[in-house]
This record gives structure tokens, sequence and C-alpha cells, in this order.
């Protein structure tokens, strides 16, 4: 059974979410799709794990243009993942489960097929005219600015029935919704109340700082990099991440519209909201307006440790930046999700050391003040597939390839059983084919394995779970050498010391004389000999105070 770090309302605070990406997580009906059965079938996997939630990616009915981030009904599940039944279903077993349940929530934008567009786009004068953001044209006939989609060319697809343009952070088929026309609002906020009404426990908003857009349409001035920052908007192979993204989102009057989705949860009791803020190298600023008050979001991500550094300076400046900046608001830190390389490939030089950073990766995100969220594969130390161009699902891979290959690499199956055909997930022809390197990691070789990955997940996260410090106590770093991350956690008189060695050389560390006991750490083994921490490369100590 799972078991929630906090209680009551605040059960969030402190938890640690597996995020599930349906369509590779389980196949029941083998057509080579995972789907809400598959996800039922496999909640006791997760409940194994000591997580206290689970992130669904989305099933809503969908074109699948972009694998169900483009929604055509926001409150029925699409017939390739099953049903509402099929959804109440996995509800019930994963509360049973003591599993918390959050979903996605895409509503920056919609598909191009949903009922909303078709009729916003039949003409200028109808009830949803107003619903999605179109401009004129320039006199050159030319699009209104020089905003641009994350997925490459313009922001802003001609429309010949309205004679305008309409604007897409996304695909051409994912037209942004307009914010700005307050019956646009309601309609999210019902989607919102549909979802909470079944039972879910919180919802995890897309693009989130992407709702609004500036209503003078003014050109973005092109990027001054800082290079302070933390995280970028996008791979540099993509203009995108030239311009300072300063008016096609992070607008001031998304505040007052989060003011109210946090009302209507308020009004449920016991819900959460999970943010991905993607706003460069203002994101912690974004986070820090969108979570402080505790009248907005719950808490929010950002992609500054979901890059390639896995230092210490890194990893303290990311932390140090985000306690200075939100002083009052909540952080869920990750390292993997469905929209960037898996972190064992990204941080690990070699094959060998894989399992060794999966494992210092585990004791350090859950030792870190904030929730934390786990992506599935990630308790199996899952390297990133190399998919083949013809094996391409992903449209942000196929239209920047070969520089970049997109988000399929890490959205390939979830391995089950080494020795069944596609590792267990599927009796038909996978969406996105099953790696034999993968395959070879499966749940049944590692349950049976004596040296795993995936029992070492389980015991650093029942670790965490074991001292309330590490659910929502201070964090304060102490100095040390570059090369060594070292800090304490401390809460009602429990103090204890983490010192990470995130270099591939032995390293020592001064130990103060108030460390009284060494607390071993699930996976890792350091030695103090006469006051000095002797570190191996990829290790990791903790000492009670």
């Amino acid at each position: 059974m799972a078991s929630q770090q906090g209680s009551g309302d605040d059960w969030w605070r402190g938890a640690v979410i597996y995020q599930v990406y349906p369509r590779s997580f389980q196949d029941t009906d083998d057509d080579g799709i995972g789907d809400l059965k598959g996800v039922t079938r496999r909640l006791g996997h997760i409940a194994s794990l000591g997580v206290d939630a689970i992130w669904l990616s989305p099933f809503f009915t969908s074109p699948q243009a972009d694998m169900g981030y483009d929604v055509s009904d926001y409150c029925d599940v699409d017939p390739m993942f099953g049903t509402l039944a099929d959804f109440d279903e996995m509800l019930t077993q994963a509360h049973r489960l003591g599993l918390k349940v959050i979903i996605d929530q895409v509503i920056s934008h919609s598909s191009d097929r949903h009922p909303w567009f078709v009729e916003s786009r039949a003409s200028r004068e109808n009830p949803k005219a107003d619903w999605y953001v179109w401009a004129d044209p320039k006199p050159d006939g030319t699009a209104p600015n020089n905003w641009l989609s994350i997925f490459g060319g313009p922001a802003w697809e001609w429309d010949g029935v309205r004679k305008q343009y309409y604007m897409h952070n996304f695909l051409a088929s994912q037209p942004d919704l307009n914010f700005h026309n307050p019956e646009v609002q309601d309609a999210a906020l019902d989607a919102a109340r549909f979802w909470l009404d079944r039972g879910v426990d919180g919802f995890r908003l897309d693009t989130v700082n992407f709702y609004f857009h500036d209503r003078h349409l003014r050109d973005n001035p092109p990027l001054v990099p800082d290079p302070d920052a933390t995280s970028n908007d996008a791979p540099d192979v993509n203009p995108y991440g030239m311009q300072d993204h300063l008016y096609d989102k992070s607008q001031p009057e998304n505040v007052a519209f989060l003011q109210r989705f946090r009302a209507l949860l308020d009004s449920y009791g016991g819900r959460t909201t999970v943010g991905e803020v993607g706003d460069g190298a203002r994101s912690l600023k974004t986070v820090a307006a969108y979570t402080s008050g505790g009248d907005k979001l719950h808490m929010c991500y950002t992609f500054d440790l979901l890059g390639p550094d896995f230092t210490a300076s890194h990893i303290r400046r990311c932390v140090d930046n985000f306690q200075k900046a939100v002083t009052d608001g909540w952080v869920c830190w990750a390292f993997s999700n469905h929209d960037v390389m898996r972190h064992v490939s990204r941080f690990a030089e070699s094959e060998a050391e894989r399992d060794v950073v999966a494992k210092l990766a585990i004791t350090l995100l859950a030792t870190l003040r904030g929730s934390v969220c786990l992506y599935q594969g990630e308790e199996l130390g899952l390297p990133e597939a190399d998919v083949a161009f013809e094996d391409l699902r992903d449209p942000y891979g196929i239209r920047f390839w070969p520089s970049f290959k997109g988000r399929d690499g890490c959205r390939t199956p979830m391995v089950w059983e080494a020795a069944v055909r596609n590792a267990g997930f599927s009796a038909g022809k996978p969406w996105l084919p099953v790696p034999a390197e993968q395959a070879r990691l499966a749940v049944d070789t590692q349950e049976a394995g004596a040296v795993t990955v995936l029992n070492p997940y389980r015991a650093m996260l029942a670790f965490r779970k074991s001292h309330a410090v590490l659910h929502d106590g201070d964090m304060s770093f102490l100095e040390s050498n570059r090369d060594l991350l070292a800090f304490i956690r401390e809460r009602n008189g429990e103090r204890l010391l983490f010192v990470f060695n995130l270099t591939r050389e032995p390293q020592e560390f001064l130990v103060a004389d108030t460390v009284v006991e060494a607390i071993p750490l699930p996976g890792q083994s350091a030695q103090v000999t006469g006051g000095v921490l002797k570190l191996d490369g990829l290790s990791a100590y903790c000492g009670k105070h």
C-alpha cells in the first residue's frame, strides 16, 4: 500500500508523484497502445514503490496529432484508452491502494477538431467567434506579428473562411484558446469541475503560463542570453529560443484566472494543482507569481533540472534560486518526464554508470525540499531509446530531425516481463518499438535480481517517508569544494546532513563535531574517519546531528 506523506488537504506538500504516460504503460486489448485498464492492472506496481499519487498524461478524446495534447472533448475518454467507466474503475482502485490521482488539463489550446473551434472558424459573428485568438493579416498578407511556434515556423495559420490568422503555440492543429474571453475561462473551469465531481485529486496544468497573450499582439524582441539562466525554452536548434517571449505568454492576466481555478479546487477540499512553467530565464519569477499567497497554484515545476547538467554547482544554483525567488510557494522537482531525454542517458557518461547514476539521482531527489515527480520506467534505470526515423511518431522530432530527435525516445513502452513478447506491454505491434536493452531491465527481472535499480528506489522512497524532516523541513546549503553538494534538512529538532559527490573522483568533506551518527542511505556507502568524510565518485552520505 502507498502511504501519504502529508495528511488532510496538504497531502501534496512533500508528496512523491509517479507520472504514467498511458499510451506506453500497459496495453490490454492488443492494439499496441496502452489503455486505462492497463493502468488499473499495474497499479500494484506503482503502489509498491511507496509513492503518494499518480499523474496521468492525457487520455481525453483527441485526433492524437500531438499524442493527446490536442483535445477535442475535455469531458470524455478517447476510445483508444477505454471509457469513462474504465476511468472510474481505475480511480476507485487507485484510491483503494492509497494513491491519489492527478490528471492532465490541456487548456491553453484545443484540437482544431474540437466543436468550439469548428464553430469559431465558421464565421466572425457566431457565439464562439472570439473563443480563439484570431487576428487580421498585415496589409501585405503576412502574419500579424513575429511570434513563433515551439514546433517550428510562425505561430499563425491562415484560415480562408474567416480570412484571418489564428494563433497556435504548437501545431497548426492546436489553436490557442482566447482566455481574455470570460466564457472561455468558464468553459475551462467547467471541464475541471467535471473531473473533480468524478473524484480526481488534482490537475497537472500543461503549459500553465501560455493561457493569455498580449492583447496588442506586440512583436517579441530578440533574446539577450542570460549567463545565469538554468533552463531554456527550446533546444538550440529551434529558432523559438532566439526570441524573448514577452508577449506571447506569461501575461499578468493569468494570475486572476489561476485564482479562479484555485477557488474551484478549494471548494472541494484536499485537491491540488501542479503547473508546468516554461518561461526561460524568467521561469522562477513566474513560479513565484503563480504559487505565492496560497490562492493560486499549489506547486509548479520548471525545466531547470531537466537538462544535461548533473553537477553540484548546477543543483545548488537551481535550488538556491528557487528558495530566493519563491519565498512562500512550493516546487515539484523532477529529473525526467515525457518531454525530455531520460536522465540516466543525460547524466551517465557510460553504460556501466547507468545504475549508479539512477540510484544516486533518486537519493538526491528524495532529499531535496519540495515534492517529487518520477516518470514511469526511471525506477528501472531505463535509458533513452534510440528510435529510427521511420518509427518516429512525435511531430516535434520529425520537424527537427536529425539535429533534434524529439520525445519518442523517452516514450517507448514500459517493460514488465523480459522474456515475453514486447516485454509484456502488448501482444500486438506496439505504437513505438520496445528496445532489447530496455527489455532486459524489465520489472520481473529486477524483482528477482539482487543488484537492481528498482529495490533501491523503493528503499529510498521509504527512507524519505520515515524522516518527517524530508517532508517539508527547511533546507540550507553548507560550504564545500565545488565538486560536493552539502546541505542540512531541519525540522522540529531533527537535523540531517546530506553530502553528495557528483563527480567521478573520490572526494573528502570535513564533518562537524555535531554529527553524532551516520545514517545508512539505500544503495550508498561512505566512511567517516577522524572527522573526515570520504566519498567515492557518484556517492552520497547522510549523518544525524
